[in-house]
């Protein structure tokens, strides 16, 4: 992790799209459960449905994961938190099916449900294509993102007091709920607010795309700018935005901070 950290992230975008571009030709895709990997991208099966059906799902999906968290917290239900598993369990596997239902009433007509890329002619056809520019940015800034993350959540489980971790194990406390009442919580603490710094600072590393020739936002502006030569309004623009999503994801994260911040322990004027 730390040859990750050391090294110039822009050099690390050179290095994947140097190796993703020499992939195999489409003739000679690698092939595994309906995926391709091709120097022309990624392509993976695709459901033919409609696009509001699309989206429904993935709410569905989100709601899947989203709604065991809540039944785990809230205090609407009766039941003891350690005891809400079935519930949690249920509630996942209710919106699961929905999604799945969502998707095949939303099927289009005369095809099937999953479009496979399959080869036709020289080239790939079907499915959905993740171009290599897309991939490279995403593996560049998922492994130099993660050698940081990863050790911002080392520092936060290190700084977990072995006392308060030996004395949830006096009650009677098996390993996994010493895990998730104990460690867990109190790690989130302590790496949430370096966390946050981190997401934002990834966020603006997005505009590497350019160097591989990803149209990003960054990208998007500066054609506007050669195109209509209205630098002042583009950079306006552009700043705008990423203020806007940055702004967002310091609000999330300090929503979440102060919802888990210890209650009377901070200091006072």
């Amino acid at each position: 992790m730390s040859n990750f950290r050391g090294s110039v992230q822009i050099l690390q975008a050179f290095f994947w799209y140097a190796v993703i571009t020499h992939l195999p030709t489409p003739r000679a895709a690698h092939e595994g459960w309906g995926f391709l990997l091709t120097s022309r991208g990624l392509y993976i099966p695709f459901p033919n449905v409609s696009s509001a059906a699309l989206a429904a799902a993935t709410l569905a999906v989100i709601a899947a994961i989203a709604l065991p968290i809540w039944l785990g917290r809230t205090s609407r239900l009766s039941l003891p938190v350690g005891q809400r598993g079935g519930i949690q369990l249920a509630g996942a596997a209710a919106a699961l099916a929905c999604a799945a239902v969502v998707l095949v009433a939303g099927r289009l007509a005369d095809l099937p449900l999953l479009d496979f890329p399959a080869l036709q002619g020289l080239n790939l056809r079907g499915g959905l294509r993740i171009p290599p520019e897309f991939a490279t940015l995403a593996i560049a800034i998922a492994i130099y993102g993660g050698s940081y993350i990863a050790e911002i959540v080392r520092g936060g489980f290190k700084a977990v007091g072995k006392g308060q971790v030996e004395a949830a194990l006096s009650l009677g406390l098996g390993p996994w709920r010493v895990f998730m009442l104990v460690r867990l919580p109190l790690a989130l603490r302590a790496m949430l607010p370096i966390l946050a710094n981190q997401y934002v600072w990834l966020m603006k590393a997005t505009t590497m795309g350019i160097a591989v020739g990803f149209t990003d936002f960054f990208m998007i502006v500066a054609l506007t700018i050669n195109h209509s030569g209205q630098t002042i309004e583009a950079i306006g623009i552009l700043m705008a935005g990423f203020l806007a999503i940055n702004l967002s994801l310091a609000a999330i994260f300090n929503r979440i901070n102060k919802a888990i911040a210890l209650k009377g322990n901070q200091l006072r004027g």
